[in-house]
């Protein structure tokens, strides 16, 4: 489990590859309670980045799904 630098901001991908090796390695079992822990906790950190990431591109769609529709409203519909 690659530790972040404070302030680093990960990115969608390297979120999701590092909260695949968690589960993996959280389902692999042999690790004791607090590396368990350690590792659940990681992986909700990284869930909620993926989450926010996710939360911005579906925003980023609506904005622009909802422009695209007042330009066809300005222009009197599709033809």
């Amino acid at each position: 489990m690659a530790d972040q630098e404070p302030g680093t901001v990960l990115g969608y991908e390297q979120a999701r590859d590092e909260l695949v090796d968690v589960v993996r390695r959280l389902e692999a079992g042999g690790a004791t309670l607090e590396e368990s822990l350690a590792l659940w906790e990681r992986g909700e950190e990284l869930a909620k980045v993926c989450r926010h990431w996710l939360e911005g591109a579906r925003a980023r769609l609506d904005a622009a799904l909802a422009a695209e529709d007042a330009e066809e409203a300005e222009q009197g519909g599709p033809e």
